[in-house]
């Protein structure tokens, strides 16, 4: 009952939102054009209305009675008179009030002459006492355009703005300057798009998937012949610059069907009800251009979960959108051969209602690329690059961990304006390395004035990182490390991260020792500590809240996961006696991690001090540097693994390829052979028949000679 009585109350406060906006709108707009209308009748001197036809004798009375100030003849003996205003309701009665400011009689004379006679006599009375003319007829078709056209103008006017406020004239929903049409972009087939799937690198398994959708629609016949329903819709699930509305245009370029693209935030208006009239009107062009496909971009803006905001109550107008999203797509109505593609980053958020088999049957995840893929990324998007030699795919792929195809893009744009910056013809190794490091650290700040207390100071924090990272089996692999300041940093270091699929307790407490070093060296060599480890004791302190509260790697909290979904819940999942708990173990790993860095570095203090001294000299030493000091890692890294396996796999394969080439040559040139075989023998078949027939011609010949001789 309560549910029954809120909407009763919602549907009627409805209509009263739906139109009092548009009459308001509307009513102004009558008024207007009354106005102007009005204007114009007043501001008037035509004849119109204000003229009335009469004999020449009435013509003659009014004159005698000094009613008329003004008389015009013309050639054709007409007659025009004014009136005075003292003589207007003598003359026209009652219908005075409608003759406008100039009213005129009008009549015919017998001549010209005897007019100005007639004239001349009543003014010598003192009957008349206006004037007298006697212009050419001027053309009638002027005046009436002049008269006819503004009010011509008005009316065509008025018409346009009340098609455009009916929805252009088209059957389609209604609303002020046709608010209530779908946005959607259509792209017929052959059209502007020309991406393929040969274009999006990577994403194998989503790409297989969405190579399906468009084969349902290229033959559908396949598929329903063996009892399946063709799908209603797909949803692409991945972070922001995975390729998510790439793939869409891939699809757009490939199914060769109609294909329909807007954005979530498209059916959002500040209007009542628009929402929902631009999701019927883009299903009712879809149905009519069937079999298409429909893509809706960041659905998350329309297809939030509905009540989920307690603090604003829910927004009305975005969840009766959301009902009429979920109606058009599986409801009482049939959208046979109209695909809903949908993509989002945000799938958390979305309405359950919405993600149901039905609506959308499949959730394509598209994730970030792994260390293969991002060397297909890489592979397309130098493909309209000018490179050297010296560009190593391998060593960008393995260097760019957990960046997405736009962060990768975004990394050969950077490097190609970078070789341009510097006058160069190609783009080289150089090029791209400082495009990455730029991406990460931000712009290098050579003229930052440092002293050289503060150089050491750096030079000892990033050799701490450096000589821990170096030393530890866990921690990433060194790249390179700097004092010359960048971005807000004063010094950096990059590294190899290594993507593991599983990553264990050990392998996190030695990357928190290495992030530490830094800490530790200044501590151990300095003496006193300063505010430049901030971001690491950051990034140590929530990885180690992490592993405690959410990991269960806590002695003390062990197998235990406190994570909280609720995103608007302020509560913590467990009590303040377990939150002092979980403070203490934090507290406790940091602060092991610590000393163990302090006693590595203790253990290694001479080769830290000559990297730190190296660091100093030449500001940028790179990993060569590092092993020429403490030797050679005993550890291969995950990416080496990788690299060399798939090195091993494409040897194998290649091998395969080549063994099974051989073969073909193989077996091509047996088959040779024995075709050559087989036509010497049949040559020599012939050649003996022939000499057979040679011999036995040549007896017969012989045979009388020999009779004879015998």
């Amino acid at each position: 009952m309560d549910n029954k009585n809120s909407n009763n109350n919602n549907n009627s406060n409805k209509p009263n939102n739906k139109v009092n906006l548009p009459k308001f709108n509307l009513n102004w707009m009558y008024m207007i054009i009354a106005l102007m209308l009005l204007g114009l009748w007043w501001g008037s001197d035509s004849k119109g209305v204000g003229s009335k036809n009469v004999t020449y004798s009435e013509f003659q009375d009014y004159v005698r009675n000094g009613y008329v100030s003004k008389v015009l003849g013309y050639e054709d003996k007409s007659i025009e008179a004014y009136l005075k205003p003292t003589a207007v309701g003598a003359v026209f009665g009652a219908d005075s009030t409608k003759v406008g400011r100039n009213p005129v009689i009008t009549s015919r004379t017998p001549s010209t002459d005897k007019l100005e006679e007639f004239l001349q006599t009543e003014k010598e009375a003192g009957h008349f006492d206006g004037t007298s003319d006697y212009p050419p007829k001027s053309d009638i078709f002027p005046a009436i355009l002049i008269q006819i056209l503004p009010l011509v103008l008005l009316v065509a006017l008025w018409i346009f703005f009340m098609r455009r406020m009916s929805g252009g004239g088209s059957g389609g929903p209604g609303g002020v300057f046709n608010v209530g049409k779908s946005k959607a972009q259509l792209f017929e087939k052959g059209g502007a798009i020309k991406v393929t799937f040969k274009d999006v690198a990577g994403l194998a398994e989503a790409k297989q998937e969405v190579e399906e959708i468009v084969e349902f629609l290229k033959e559908p016949q396949k598929y329903t012949d063996l009892g399946g329903k063709i799908p209603k819709g797909a949803l692409l699930v991945g972070p922001p610059g995975t390729g998510k509305t790439l793939l869409a245009k891939a699809v757009a370029g490939e199914a060769n069907v109609p294909f329909f693209s807007l954005a979530g935030s498209d059916f959002v208006e500040m209007f009542v009800g628009v929402g929902a009239s631009r999701v019927r009107d883009l299903f009712k062009q879809a149905k009519e251009k069937a079999p298409c496909i429909v893509f809706i971009d960041e659905i998350d803006a329309v297809g939030r979960a509905r009540g989920k905001n307690p603090a604003m109550g829910g927004n009305d107008e975005r969840e009766n959108t959301l009902n009429q999203l979920l109606t058009e797509m599986d409801g009482f109505g049939s959208n046979s051969g109209v695909i809903i593609l949908a993509a989002t980053n945000r799938v958390d958020v979305l309405d359950k209602a919405l993600l149901r088999a039905g609506r959308f049957d499949r959730q394509i995840h598209v994730d970030l690329p792994d260390l293969n893929e991002r060397k297909e990324v890489f592979g397309v998007h130098l493909r309209p690059i000018k490179i050297d030699d010296t560009v190593d795919v391998d060593l960008l792929a393995r260097q760019t961990p957990g960046f997405s195809g736009a962060d990768i893009a975004n990394v050969c744009n950077e490097a190609a304006l970078i070789a341009a910056r510097h006058g160069k013809k190609f783009v080289g190794k150089q090029d791209f390395l400082d495009a990455v490091d730029r991406i990460i650290g931000g712009l290098e700040k050579k003229t930052k004035i440092t002293t050289e207390a503060e150089r050491r100071s750096i030079a000892l924090h990033e050799a701490g990182h450096a000589s821990i990272s170096w030393l530890l089996e866990y921690a990433n692999p060194l790249i390179k490390v700097t004092i010359v300041p960048r971005g807000r940093a004063l010094g950096a270091a990059w590294y190899l991260p290594e993507e593991r699929q599983i990553t264990t307790k050990e392998q996190m407490l030695d990357e928190m020792c290495a992030t530490l070093g830094g800490r530790a060296a200044e501590d151990l060599f300095i003496g006193r500590i300063s505010p430049g480890a901030m971001n690491d004791l950051e990034r140590v302190t929530k990885q180690a809240y992490g592993m405690i509260a959410y990991l269960g790697m806590s002695d003390k909290l062990p197998n235990l996961c406190y994570y909280n979904n609720e995103e608007y819940s302020f509560n913590r999942p467990y009590s303040e006696k377990t939150a002092e708990l979980i403070d203490e173990e934090v507290k406790k790993m940091v602060n092991e991690q610590y000393e163990r860095a302090k006693k590595i570095l203790s253990e290694h203090q001479e080769g830290h001090n000559q990297l730190a001294q190296l660091l100093i000299n030449k500001e940028v030493i790179f990993a060569e540097d590092v092993e020429r000091i403490f030797g050679k890692r005993p550890w291969a890294s995950r990416s080496e693994e990788i690299m060399a396996a798939k090195e091993s796999q494409d040897a194998a394969k290649a091998e395969k390829q080549l063994a099974e080439k051989l073969k073909g040559e193989e077996k091509e040139i047996k088959e040779e052979e024995a075709k050559n075989s087989a036509e010497e023998k049949a040559a020599e078949r012939k050649v003996t028949i022939e000499g057979s027939k040679v011999t036995v011609e040549k007896n017969t010949s012989t045979e009388p000679t020999t009779d004879k001789e015998k």
